[in-house]
């Protein structure tokens, strides 16, 4: 059975230009860590422009969430971070008010 998402997290990541197919490859290869995570309901990670990527997750609660953040995928990613990122990665905690799902 699938948790209703009731909360998330967007983010946004914009690579350094000698980078982004760095940072596609990390994204892309994060997809089973996100799988183990019995917390996080919907994961996503998204390519929005030609250095310009971003990750949509959703989960049950507000401690998924927190367990997220302090999970595999937030700390490989902030430490690569200094290497792949022209910027610090936007993160903007969200409300899921509807969602449909397989």
């Amino acid at each position: 059975m699938t948790t209703t998402p009731r909360v998330g997290l967007l983010v946004r990541l914009e690579a350094k230009p000698e980078h982004v197919d760095e940072l596609h490859d990390f994204l892309a290869g994060a997809l089973p860590l996100a799988e183990a995570e019995t917390g996080t309901t919907t994961w996503f990670a998204l390519r929005l422009g030609p250095t310009t990527f971003g990750i949509f997750d959703a989960f049950g609660s507000d401690e998924d969430r927190q367990a997220h953040i302090q999970g595999k995928i937030a700390e490989a990613l902030f430490a690569a971070a200094p290497r792949l990122l022209a910027e610090q990665p936007e993160i903007v905690p969200v409300e899921v008010l509807a969602a449909k799902l397989p």
